[in-house]
């Protein structure tokens, strides 16, 4: 079996935090988000390469990051696009990438900013039983949620509706960024794009294919995280640190009080500091500040504010309220 992990987004929601780092590379705790996945496919003996679809912008970071790691699996697979507006769509960067790789495997597929409380190597169980298309299922447990995803209905473990970004949903179980397709099913990429089918979410796809052959979901409980947005990165980290705070030694505190989910960074400097529910990155300097549910990008120097909701990016200086 081959697997894709998708990398290529621009996560433009969360500038200037992303604008020059993929969101992959942000850390949840004392790993980022896409080397948690990396680390499940490589444990996973019946996954034998892994391919990290990325576009050319950042191309050299995952370079980079892949050089410096312990995985062996995972190979860079590059879009020729640098920009949102030239993105292929999922779908299509799917399709290019099987006929560019060569694949002629079974392939899971799963979304690099995806943070997951299942084990990858469970749904690989999953679908191993039926050898049929299968999605990874969650109860978002809200439709205003699920109003974002693609929403599900099933009968038993069957796929038997999708509706993708549905306006009125009359459920909160929705498609999760994993899937796995057999060999045979892997053609059925390019069918669905010359019928001029919409290229972008692989939702549109799984609606598509769920018509014209049997597809399943494997549903699971815990936490599932989109980190796309400021708000579902801040949750996620809460997750992970479950009330704890995480604090690197080589910080300097004086007179800082550290609330709950908090992360600090390697030589961040705090002075007359409370923070609560916050990421600060490394060398980052903060002094006579609250600083509440707020990510503060590397470098930065922060003096005498009250933040709250706060997204700062690197080597910025504020203060007294005043760049």
């Amino acid at each position: 079996m081959k697997a894709v992990v998708l990398a290529g987004g621009y996560a433009t929601r969360m500038w200037p935090i992303t604008k020059h780092r993929p969101k992959m590379f942000l850390p949840v705790g004392d790993a980022t988000v896409i080397d948690r996945i990396f680390a499940e496919l490589e444990e996973d003996d019946r996954i034998d390469e892994v391919y990290v679809s990325t576009n050319e912008r950042f191309a050299a970071d995952f370079e980079a990051h892949l050089a410096d790691s312990e995985f062996e699996k995972p190979t860079l697979s590059v879009e020729e696009t640098t920009e949102e507006d030239d993105k292929f769509g999922v779908v299509g960067a799917l399709s290019q990438l099987i006929d560019r790789e060569n694949i002629d495997d079974d392939l899971l597929v799963v979304a690099g900013d995806n943070l997951m409380s299942f084990h990858v190597s469970e749904f690989v169980d999953d679908f191993f039983e039926r050898e049929a298309p299968t999605l990874a299922a969650y109860d978002v447990g809200s439709r205003e949620k699920a109003t974002s995803y693609g929403l599900v209905e099933l009968e038993g473990d069957r796929v038997v509706d999708f509706q993708e970004k549905p306006d009125d949903p009359n459920s909160t179980l929705v498609s999760i960024a994993c899937y796995a397709f057999p060999q045979e099913s892997l053609s059925l990429f390019d069918t669905y794009l010359a019928g001029d089918n919409n290229p972008d979410e692989p939702g549109w796809f799984v609606q598509w294919l769920q018509d014209r052959e049997p597809t399943y979901a494997y549903t699971f409980e815990g936490a599932w995280f989109d980190i796309g947005t400021p708000e579902s990165y801040l949750e996620a980290v809460s997750w992970y640190l479950e009330g704890e705070s995480l604090v690197a030694e080589s910080a300097t505190l004086e007179n800082a009080t550290i609330g709950e989910n908090v992360h600090v960074m390697d030589d961040v400097t705090l002075i007359d500091t409370d923070l609560d529910c916050a990421v600060i990155f490394p060398e980052a300097s903060i002094e006579s500040a609250t600083v509440r549910r707020s990510i503060i990008d590397e470098g930065t120097r922060l003096e005498e504010l009250n933040l709250a909701g706060a997204l700062i990016g690197a080597h910025t200086t504020i203060t007294n309220g005043s760049d």
